[in-house]
């Protein structure tokens, strides 16, 4: 029997997810937060020396968050697939028999085309003495 959780339980498939996620939304902020006050100071004239060359460090960094929870991502939508695919033991209920069984005699005549056939194909030896009739004597 298979003791693992489902992966929609699984607190470690679900911290990836989470932390995937996390780690792409700080990136982002930080990219995005750090380019617009280089952009500003360069556009008014105001920009330092640590705004310009500091600030492309921090945005490399938050490209490396931002790379870091896309990779992630990835693997976690890669386990959910690879987890739908793998698929769970069956368990058996009965036993299939595959040895030929006689037909149940009473069963068949209950059917009307079971009985029609039956009586089609019956011979007069199998009919009961009354009904035969004796056949004439030939010389």
């Amino acid at each position: 029997m298979n003791t693992r959780p489902r992966l929609t339980r699984s607190i470690p498939y679900w911290g990836l997810v989470v932390g995937s996620a996390a780690s792409v939304g700080f990136g982002v902020w930080l990219t995005v937060d750090t380019l617009g006050t280089m952009t500003a100071g360069l556009d008014d004239g105001t920009a330092t020396t640590a705004q310009v060359y500091g600030g492309q460090s921090w945005i490399v960094f938050g490209a490396a968050f931002v790379a870091a929870g896309l990779v992630g991502l990835v693997a976690a939508l890669a386990l959910a697939a690879a987890r739908s695919l793998v698929s769970r033991p069956v368990e058996v209920v009965e036993a299939i028999s595959w040895q030929e069984e006689e037909p149940d005699i009473e069963a068949l005549a209950d059917e009307p085309a079971a009985a029609e056939t039956a009586t089609a194909t019956s011979e007069p030896a199998d009919l009961p003495e009354a009904e035969v009739e004796p056949a004439p004597a030939t010389r």
